[in-house]
């Protein structure tokens, strides 16, 4: 961790973390408005599936993937906001398949209010997660602002015919999740005082761990579809791999892996307001069991900051990638499969 401060960073913006989005339907109407991009045949992945990062292709060897993420303070510790900061922009790297190359900081910061080590120290947590990442540091941009934020432009590389999109899950195929959910209701109680030590601890690994294993391992297999869960949660990354397949996917909730207590703070009133958006925009698409209550349906909707990835694979490779994610040490669950009927929708059982 950094150095002590007494600030508490999360008390200084209204919102933290990928919370801080603007909601799916709000950016749904401004995205309606934007004249269509001209077509490039060396775009291979752009704004059409709502996929993890950009895919241009420079040759027949090699692919740019761009993307970007920043966000206002999720935890107290400054050390360890970085972290996450750059775990939570570098995952969307690992979703397309490729390697991180690059990273800019940006950087939004209150310098004549807030302690300039409080500073230095996101930065520092940010530049050891990059380190681990294998990627390298070549610059940023800083602007004084009163809300603290942070986060970091990613240039990564990839074959052209290796990348992993949202958009090519297929009927017959498994589902894995690589981290558990209910970091958006976990970080709102942290906001509100309402977590242990030992429990703000426990999430903020789960927030800082890069899915640089993750992606490691299911590299050698043949994947269909990858996106990582963030802002929009389980139910919106998982509707968004739907539609972008044209197939149905269904999730078993009992196998869903949810941190310990969520649902009791949930019940307490601790469910951010990103999390109502969420749900919100994805319920007509999502077939809830009748006797599902609705902090449960709250709970898969929850908007996750740095959460793991989301992998569609074959049926018959599901359960070997599953065991050598788990051997590796990744938290990884099967929670559900892909089927060929109803286009578009999620099915809860």
């Amino acid at each position: 961790m950094g150095s002590e401060t007494t600030v508490k960073l999360t008390s200084l913006s209204s919102k933290g973390g990928c919370g801080c989005k603007i909601g799916p339907a709000d950016l749904m109407q401004v995205l309606r408005n934007l004249p269509p991009v001209e077509p490039n045949p060396n775009l291979l992945v752009g704004l059409d599936t709502s996929d993890d990062a950009g895919v241009y292709k420079l040759n027949d060897e090699l692919a740019i993937v761009q993307t970007l993420d920043f966000f206002t303070p999720i935890v107290d510790d400054p050390y360890a906001f970085g972290q996450i900061a750059a775990a939570n922009a570098i995952s969307d790297i690992y979703a397309m398949g490729a390697k991180p190359l690059t990273v800019l900081n940006i950087v939004a910061f209150p310098i004549s209010t807030l302690d300039k080590s409080i500073l230095s120290d996101i930065l520092r947590g940010a530049a050891d997660k990059v380190k681990e990442a294998g990627a390298t540091l070549v610059g940023g941009h800083s602007i004084d602002d009163k809300e603290p934020k942070f986060g970091l432009s990613v240039t990564g590389i990839v074959h052209p015919d290796k990348v992993r999109s949202n958009a090519g899950a297929k009927p017959g195929d498994k589902i894995i999740l690589t981290k558990p959910i209910g970091v958006g209701i976990m970080t709102t109680s942290i906001k509100n005082g309402k977590l242990s030590a030992e429990e703000v601890e426990r999430v903020t690994k789960v927030m800082s761990t890069l899915n640089k294993t993750a992606a490691e391992v299911m590299e050698p297999y043949d994947v269909h579809a990858c996106t990582d869960v963030t802002g929009f949660g389980l139910m919106g990354h998982s509707l968004e791999m739907a539609k972008g397949s044209g197939v149905e996917i269904l999730i078993h909730k009992q196998d869903v892996p949810v941190l310990p207590r969520v649902r009791e703070l949930a019940e307490q009133g601790f469910v951010p307001g990103g999390t109502k958006n969420n749900f919100t925009h994805v319920q007509d698409d999502i077939v809830f069991p009748e006797n599902m209550d609705q902090i449960d349906r709250w709970i898969l909707c929850d908007a996750v900051t740095s959460g793991g990835l989301l992998i569609s694979v074959p049926g018959e490779h599901a359960e070997k990638l599953h065991q050598e994610l788990v051997d590796a040490g990744v938290e990884a669950s099967i929670i559900g499969e892909v089927r060929g009927s109803h286009s578009g929708q999620i099915v809860i059982d």
